[in-house]
């Protein structure tokens, strides 16, 4: 049996400077009415991401800061997606990052390959580009660097990127600061749902087991953006996933059945709701789907750090004080590996379906 063709770079195919992408890439018909392009999407009016400011939580005074949880817990009940500014994460701290990322992507393809993965051997922590994982061979227009940043005991720094010098150093400080952001994200859920405030901090496997991985996206420029997704529309596995990007434009929302293009908002951290939180919480917070475009002018290159229970400890379930008779358990009890497999599969079968 032979093994699997590699996929060639997209940054690769990017820089080859051909007129027109491989069929692979290219979106089924159905999609492709729904890809404008990303600099006009931004600029559209209406419905926006809503911003919470996180100094409120903080606040001494009482209403100031029931004010900012109730804000906070109508934007994970409506849109599953929220703008965090003032979080706590230095803007310098937030600048190192995204130089570090940018410095290792602009490294040659030749440099960056000594860190490869090994997906078909299950190896998924290093530089690669997506595997095709459905029946129709569909790929998307990303390289990416992935790889786990806390707890700091389970890392293996010997696949971290060497170059810059900084990246260890400066990743392992933003990976901190987003720990204890996550804790006091899931503290205040915990209390939207009338829950006490450290449980859905335990629920996902609390300081010792909650998985914090950092993938760096990288879109290359594109011939043809309108034909092409970056990544394809789907939800974030994750209890929270918190990104930072290089201020270009890409990401798209689907709320209320249209896609709505996510403006940038300088210093801000964006964070969804992922799947676990979804669940825990019967469905009264959201995970959103959402997918990112790419665009022929400028590179995008987002930081996403998705925070992950423990993939076989714990039971994924509504939390019993969620389930009443008129409002009955939405998913069946699961482990987070168990979680991932039914979307792969069930994301497998939909891809046999005729349109």
């Amino acid at each position: 049996m032979g093994t699997l063709a590699p996929t060639p770079r997209v940054e690769t195919l990017s820089c080859s400077k051909i007129q027109s992408i491989p069929k692979e890439y290219v979106r089924p018909k159905e999609e492709l009415s729904s890809i404008g392009d990303v600099f006009e999407e931004e600029k559209k009016e209406g419905p926006q991401v809503p911003t919470i400011d996180l100094t409120e939580i903080d606040s001494e005074d009482e209403l100031v800061r029931a004010k900012c949880l109730e804000k906070l817990k109508r934007a994970a009940e409506e849109w599953g997606v929220m703008n965090l500014v003032n979080h706590g994460i230095p803007s310098d701290l937030l600048n190192r990052l995204k130089k570090a990322g940018e410095t290792f992507f602009a490294l040659p393809i030749e440099e960056k390959e000594k860190y490869a993965n090994d997906q078909v051997a299950g190896m998924i922590q290093g530089y690669g580009s997506k595997l095709a994982n459905n029946a129709s061979g569909q790929l998307e227009w990303e390289d990416y660097f992935f790889h786990l940043i806390f707890p700091e005991d389970k890392r293996d720094l010997s696949i971290w990127p060497k170059t810059p010098a900084d990246y260890t150093e400066v990743t392992s400080e933003y990976a901190k600061g987003l720990r204890v952001l996550a804790t006091k994200i899931l503290e205040a859920l915990s209390v939207g749902l009338g829950l006490e405030g450290g449980r859905l901090e335990k629920e996902v496997g609390g300081m010792e087991e909650l998985l914090l991985q950092l993938k760096i996206n990288y879109y290359p420029i594109c011939p043809q953006p309108e034909l092409a997704l970056g990544v394809e529309a789907h939800t974030d596995v994750s209890s929270l996933t918190f990104l930072v990007h290089n201020m270009v434009p890409g990401l798209q929302l689907f709320h209320e059945g249209q896609w709505i293009t996510a403006k940038c908002v300088p210093d801000s951290i964006f964070m969804h709701i992922g799947d676990t939180i979804e669940i825990l919480s019967n469905g009264k917070y959201k995970s959103i789907l959402h997918r990112g475009l790419v665009n022929k002018e400028k590179v995008r290159i987002s930081w996403a750090v998705f925070c992950e229970p423990p993939k076989e400890k714990i039971i994924l379930q509504p939390l019993p004080e969620l389930v009443t008779e008129t409002e009955p358990a939405l998913f069946p009890p699961r482990t987070f590996a168990q979680h991932i497999h039914h979307k792969l599969f069930r994301k497998d079968k939909e891809a046999n379906l005729p349109n």
